[in-house]
């Protein structure tokens, strides 16, 4: 295992970029049987409702280029059951469309999935592997290898490899993660303004309007003002929803 962990870093660290560490990662892949490799991170991976918010890092090799709109604007990296199925587990799994499925998509399939499994099928990427990483601090990635046109048994080759694709994914995640910009580090679901988040960090210490006033040397009406916009942008019917949900997207975070 030490010898296969240092042959795939020693691929991975060739490169200095995100993008060449992906094409390493993806011509790594190719020698597992895969034709296509989909990557993804989010600090934040759902909103308060549940729903899952698009990724700060989303990267693909050798898919079709409308799957990138769809996933990136369309709506589909939301009801795409592979994400919901990376958020109940911390293990590799097997997926198929035109197969035996695995337990864990078994589990959350359902008919709102059905445009994203349809896409797949009528793309002949009709099954791959998963690999679900919970990085500290409660975000997700993803690193998920597909094959076009799968032969009949692909799927069960594929489960005798989970062990090496988990392997990867993971080191593919820890050799990019420093690579990334503070933007990516971030969740950018929700845009709020320095002024609002000094204002939100102090009421979550527990300070009233007035004394974050005093705190920040601005008047009361300035304040309310800025508390208010942050509340809306949250969808916050209050101060105390405004702050919980600030703490949810983790933007109380850093120094008031």
């Amino acid at each position: 295992m030490r010898h296969k962990i240092a042959d795939m870093n020693e691929t991975l660290l060739k490169e200095t970029t995100l993008e060449g560490r992906f094409d390493q990662a993806s011509a790594l892949m190719a020698t597992f049987g895969f034709t296509s490799v989909i990557y993804d991170y989010s600090p934040v991976p759902t909103a308060p409702d549940g729903g899952l918010i698009t990724p700060s890092v989303l990267r693909f090799r050798n898919v079709p280029e409308s799957m990138s709109e769809l996933w990136n604007r369309g709506g589909y990296y939301q009801i795409d059951p592979v994400q919901h199925a990376a958020m109940e587990v911390t293990a590799p799994f097997v997926w198929s469309y035109d197969g035996r499925q695995s337990s864990v998509m078994d589990r959350v399939l359902n008919k709102a999935h059905d445009p994203v499994v349809r896409y797949l099928r009528d793309t002949r990427m009709t099954c791959g592997v998963t690999v679900p990483i919970h990085p500290a601090g409660g975000g997700l990635a993803t690193f998920t290898g597909i094959r076009i046109d799968p032969e009949k048994g692909f799927d069960r080759d594929a489960g005798d490899r989970l062990a090496d694709i988990g392997l990867l994914g993971n080191l593919f995640h820890d050799s990019i993660f420093t690579l990334f910009s503070d933007r990516e580090r971030r969740c950018t679901h929700i845009r709020i303004t320095d002024k609002e988040r000094e204002c939100l960090q102090l009421s979550a210490e527990g300070l009233t309007a007035k004394e974050i006033a005093y705190r920040l040397g601005r008047s009361i009406a300035t304040v309310t003002l800025h508390m208010n916009s942050a509340a809306r942008k949250l969808g916050a019917r209050n101060r105390f929803q405004a702050v919980a949900r600030a703490a949810h997207y983790r933007l109380l975070e850093g120094h008031c």
